[in-house]
């Protein structure tokens, strides 16, 4: 397997090969980092989330004792307040007593009747007055003896005690005796009655002043919960804090309760007053128990509501509240904590596949792009060296870089470059051997040929004197002559071309040279239907030149777009120079054009598109401009027309002797 899949990837394009080995090195370790870095964070999300969780719940516990703390120190000032008040009243109704037996007792110092008739007015008077539901005033000695009662009238209560065990009528006999005058003392004592039905101890007060003239304690007493509304308050104001209690919810479905040390629910939403002490859990665990016998910390459950599938763990933070012998209680379910976790839990995967997907896609196109800029240079390379290959020495591959493959490049041109300057010194050699024996040939062919031509042409001419236009033979005469005349041309171009003389250098207007050429171009019989216009540059320095051999290829250029131009047309000869160092001769006409197959073409010789042409009149054209070191580029436009381009050297200094 691992051969099959090398031999698959060796086979592959570069730039394949480089996605195929580039791109796991990429992905995989975003896929790896991606994934731990999504372990890490959905590890620490539930981490965090549990503990928040569980913070949550301490808080809870802690604002609902909090809750409680604060409502039970609110009652107990106003229940101080109440006091204070209550304190007032009882003073004022036992100063009120006091003063009802001082005037029964002014009655009987005044004679208006006597002692016992004036108790009986006092006894009568005190019974009248009522404190609170139950209270009343009464009166006693100093010995304990209950002169004014509403139930134990004429009994002693010296020795009585409160639920406490204390002996309260001894401390109020005692206290009272020893008082200043005017001073109403104050005592509290826990008591239960039984004959109201009282189940419980209640606080009793009670405000007392001594009237020493009948050694009578004059109390006026009543319980503090019928005193003043208090029962009434903090039943209203409980129900208020069970209300904030209980509608302060835990997550979705979890809620705080409170339960007594017995079991009992004070404050829950749907069972209060129901005794849960024996509850267990749905392993039959008694948690409640545990909860009441340790009253403080944290405990898990499992537990199933109505409707519940299956149970859940269930974590309980519960508090105690010792005031009140509450246990208050925040639970919630587990599955609930971890809601969140899983949530975030399921944006991390997706962000993470999101991520990994839109990273795996900018690291494919950039290792595509790094492939693409490593490869694409090289693709360049193996084109350029195919057409080489093909003998196209004149590509050269193009230098974006100075890396390898810019080395590479700059190495492969300079090698192509001397392939191709040996390849053109072997032409010119082979020309050159070429043109000797074309000389030596055409010397001898000159020779051999001139002279039956002279001849032909000489018998031509003398009978085209002797008969006339109307003599059926003439226009054979006529042809014999113009062909005679073609050969002999042939044969004065191929001397020409294998034997063109060095250039004879003098200085030369071009401007003048090129008019004179103009004005006897356009008296041409060839050149009747063309206009020839000019558009030479004005001031151009003189140039080193042969005039004659310049004039040649004017004439051979304006003599050709003329051909071209069989129907008429316009042909611009121009001249310019922009300070380059060069002088250019541009020849355009709006001729037939010449066909693109052609251009690559048009300057060897013996290749000619005309039906009667030798081929090399543009030969000799080329062969003269680079004599004169100059060059010859020509454009065309099949339709259009064509534009030759002669640029020569101004200074002589360019020339080589």
């Amino acid at each position: 397997m691992p051969r099959h899949l090398f031999k698959f990837v060796n086979n592959l394009q570069l730039r394949w090969k480089l996605l195929v080995v580039v791109l796991p090195l990429v992905l995989i370790p975003i896929i790896v980092v991606g994934n731990v870095i999504g372990y890490i964070s959905t590890r620490q999300a539930n981490l965090g989330l549990t503990q928040t969780s569980k913070d949550d719940l301490e808080h809870m516990a802690t604002f609902t004792i909090d809750l409680l703390d604060s409502h039970h120190r609110q009652f107990q000032v106003y229940t101080e307040d109440k006091k204070e008040t209550v304190r007032q009243e009882l003073r004022a109704l036992t100063d009120l007593a006091y003063s009802l037996v001082q005037a029964q007792h002014n009655q009987y110092l005044d004679g208006k009747m006597d002692l016992e008739a004036a108790r009986r007015e006092a006894k009568k008077a005190l019974k009248r007055v009522n404190v609170g539901d139950s209270g009343y005033i009464y009166a006693m000695t100093s010995k304990g003896d209950l002169e004014v009662h509403i139930a134990r009238e004429g009994e002693n209560v010296y020795d009585e005690q409160d639920e406490e065990g204390r002996h309260f009528i001894r401390a109020m006999c005692k206290a009272a005796v020893r008082s200043k005058p005017g001073h109403v003392l104050f005592i509290v004592y826990p008591w239960r009655n039984e004959v109201l039905g009282d189940r419980r101890p209640r606080q009793k007060v009670v405000a007392y002043r001594y009237f020493p003239e009948w050694d009578w304690i004059l109390a006026t007493g009543g319980y503090l919960d019928e005193t003043y509304e208090a029962a009434e308050f903090e039943e209203i104001a409980f129900e208020e804090l069970k209300a904030k209690i209980k509608n302060k919810k835990v997550g979705q479905t979890g809620y705080i309760y409170c339960m007594n040390s017995e079991g009992n629910l004070v404050i829950h939403p749907d069972a209060e007053g129901v005794n849960i002490f024996d509850s267990t859990d749905s392993n039959g665990f008694h948690f409640i128990r545990e909860m009441c016998e340790k009253k403080e910390g944290w405990i898990r459950y499992p537990w199933k509501n109505l409707g519940d599938p299956e149970a859940r763990m269930k974590i309980v933070r519960y508090s105690y509240f010792k005031p009140w012998d509450l246990i208050v209680a925040v639970g919630s379910y587990e599955d609930e904590f971890y809601r969140e976790a899983n949530l975030i839990e399921g944006r991390i995967v997706r962000s993470l596949v999101v991520i990994s997907l839109v990273v795996g896609l900018i690291s494919i196109a950039m290792v595509f792009l790094a492939a693409k800029v490593l490869t694409d240079p090289i693709h360049h390379m193996i084109s350029v060296i195919r057409k080489v290959k093909q003998g196209r020495l004149d590509q050269q591959m193009t230098v974006e870089s100075n890396d390898e493959l810019g080395e590479l490049a700059v190495n492969f041109n300079r090698m192509t470059s001397i392939i191709q300057r040996n390849r053109e010194m072997e032409a010119a050699l082979a020309q050159q051997g070429k043109m000797a024996s074309l000389g030596i040939l055409s010397s001898g062919v000159a020779h051999e040929i001139n002279n039956p031509l002279g001849v032909i042409l000489g018998y031509a001419s003398y009978i085209e004197g002797k008969i006339g236009p109307e003599d059926p033979h003439y226009k054979f005469i006529h042809e014999i002559k113009r062909e005679s005349k073609r050969c002999k041309k042939i044969v004065q171009d191929l001397l020409s071309y294998a034997r063109t003389p060095k250039p004879t250098l003098e200085e030369t207007d071009i401007n003048e040279l090129l008019g004179q050429i103009v004005d006897f171009a356009a008296n041409h019989t060839d050149m009747h239907h063309v206009t020839i216009a000019r558009e030479f540059a004005p001031a151009l320095p003189r140039i080193m030149a042969d005039g004659d051999q310049l004039r040649q290829v004017a004439i051979n250029l304006i003599l050709n777009a003329g051909a071209a131009m069989d129907k008429g047309g316009r042909l611009v000869v121009g001249t310019a120079s922009d300070g380059d160092g060069v002088l250019r001769i541009t020849f355009s006409d709006n001729g037939a054009g010449i066909a693109e197959e052609h251009m690559d073409r048009i300057f060897e010789p013996f290749f000619t598109t005309k039906a009667r042409g030798t081929g090399l009149g543009l030969a000799i054209t080329r062969q003269i401009v680079e004599q004169h070191q100059g060059r010859i580029s020509m454009e065309s436009t099949p339709g259009e027309g064509t534009t030759v381009t002669i640029t020569l050297p101004l200074g002589r200094e360019d020339y080589r002797s």
